[in-house]
């Protein structure tokens, strides 16, 4: 059947404004790549930008070939799609390429979040092989567990669970926490960098090489969650029929405000007060700390409830970061302490305060002749703060299932953490030919391949 003047011009601005969300969100990738940057040490730099390449090309092949099918297939299955492999059928009545395109930009983002947190100490080649798999298995699966229609867990479906289903709008569960689950798992199995704590398990501070390319990153990040959080309503163009002049385009501008500045500011106040100084680094981890945790029920909350989730998640983040020191766990960008324990935060914070009138825009286009479980702290009941504790028990179950074994039998086989005197040496020399910068000779270690070769020759 023909679409009509006024659909087809319906569908234009929707698609376009789907695209333009894709491409913010694919600037995230650059975001993460100058905060890793910025996070390590210079003899590491191209190395971890080198992997924030490799995250983005290998989880494109991944997520074209598997992933997609695995998330958005089959809507008769619960638990994994089994069509659309290759993109074979698509664009059809359900998806088009502009869907793929937004769903690959969120798929390439959650490898990103693992490899922050085995920076500094891993072979090359394990990247090629988490990488694969994380973007093109274990995220889909939990992606269609939570937003295809047809899911176990969404709140989409036509019979949710709890008659509620999970509300992770836009992923601190399904994309933050399995990235953040995946980066735990790798960074214990492989151990803290060389002289991260001393003999006696003290930590030894091991500061990021430039403060700037942290700063960049953090807002770059900012920009593409933009189109991370309002972007995943999809449409903009949906009517909300109980009002005169709202729709998606209210509720887009809505999701876009203030829970990322709040735990900033609670995070350099709260700061200050234990270290005794202002923290630039700490802020900019707060900052996406507070954005990580609203992702969540950025739809479905009133901005002061999102001033809320802000204050609580920096001091979530404040405190997860003093625990994995005593327990001297070494992730060098806090990755599994931010997207984890941030993401966690924002799944039990949209079960609390999801506003009914919201939540009914959201997954209901308006309709208020539908009845749903809202908040608990809103009066709304037990349902949807159960489906939230679900999800995040699952996503724990199901990402440490399936990766920790694949990082455990890398382990195994040598093919995960580079040996001592390379990983003294720098990744940047000693598995990438040079340095990042040719500016400076860092810690008195050679400067190109062949004089570390020849050194390695000596020893």
């Amino acid at each position: 059947m023909e679409m009509s003047w006024e659909q087809s011009i319906t569908y234009s601005i929707n698609t376009v404004y789907l695209l333009f969300s894709a491409y913010l969100v694919f600037v995230m990738q650059l975001g993460f790549a100058m905060l890793c940057a910025g996070s390590v040490r210079a003899k590491n730099a191209m190395n971890i930008m080198l992997t924030n390449v490799v995250d983005a090309v290998v989880g494109s092949i991944s997520y074209y070939l598997f992933g997609f099918a695995f998330a958005f297939g089959d809507t008769s299955n619960p638990f994994i799609g089994t069509n659309f492999f290759a993109l074979k059928d698509v664009p059809n009545t359900s998806f088009d390429y502009s869907f793929f395109l937004y769903q690959w930009a969120f798929a390439i983002a959650v490898a990103g979040i693992t490899s922050g947190s085995i920076a500094e100490r891993t072979q090359f080649s394990a990247y090629l092989v988490f990488s694969f798999f994380l973007s093109g298995f274990v995220y889909p699966v939990v992606a269609h567990w939570v937003w295809s229609s047809s899911g176990w867990l969404s709140a989409s479906s036509t019979n949710p669970l709890f008659a509620s289903g999970a509300i992770d709008f836009a992923g601190s569960g399904v994309v933050h926490m399995v990235g953040a689950v995946a980066g735990f798992w790798g960074a214990l199995i492989e151990g803290p960098r060389v002289g991260r704590f001393d003999a006696f398990g003290k930590p030894v501070p091991m500061r990021g090489h430039n403060a700037t390319l942290v700063v960049l990153g953090t807002f770059l990040l900012w920009f593409g969650w933009f189109g991370f959080n309002p972007g995943s309503f999809d449409k903009i163009l949906v009517a909300y029929p109980s009002t005169t002049n709202q729709g998606n385009w209210t509720a887009i501008g809505r999701t876009a405000v203030v829970a990322g500045s709040t735990a900033g500011i609670v995070t350099l106040f709260g700061r200050r007060l234990l270290v005794g100084h202002w923290d630039a680094l700490d802020v900019c981890n707060g900052v996406l700390g507070g954005f990580v945790a609203i992702t969540s029920g950025c739809a479905v909350v009133e901005p002061w409830a999102a001033i809320v989730c802000g204050f609580f998640s920096a001091w979530v983040l404040i405190g997860l970061n003093i625990v994995v020191t005593k327990l001297n766990f070494d992730d060098p960008l806090e990755a599994t302490q931010l997207h984890g324990g941030c993401g966690a935060w924002g799944l039990i914070f949209t079960g609390l305060f999801a506003k009914e009138e919201f939540v009914i825009q959201a997954y209901e286009a308006g309709d208020t002749s539908v009845v749903r479980p809202y908040g608990l702290f809103m009066g709304g009941g037990w349902g949807l703060l159960g489906c939230q504790v679900i999800e995040l028990l699952v996503i724990l179950g199901w990402v440490s299932v399936t990766m920790g074994p694949i990082f455990y039998a890398q382990h195994r086989l040598g093919i995960l953490r580079i040996s001592t005197e390379e990983e003294i040496a720098g990744l940047d020399i000693s598995s990438h030919g040079g340095y990042a910068y040719n500016t400076h000779q860092e810690e008195n270690q050679p400067r190109f391949y062949a004089d570390y070769m020849r050194m390695h020759d000596h020893s």
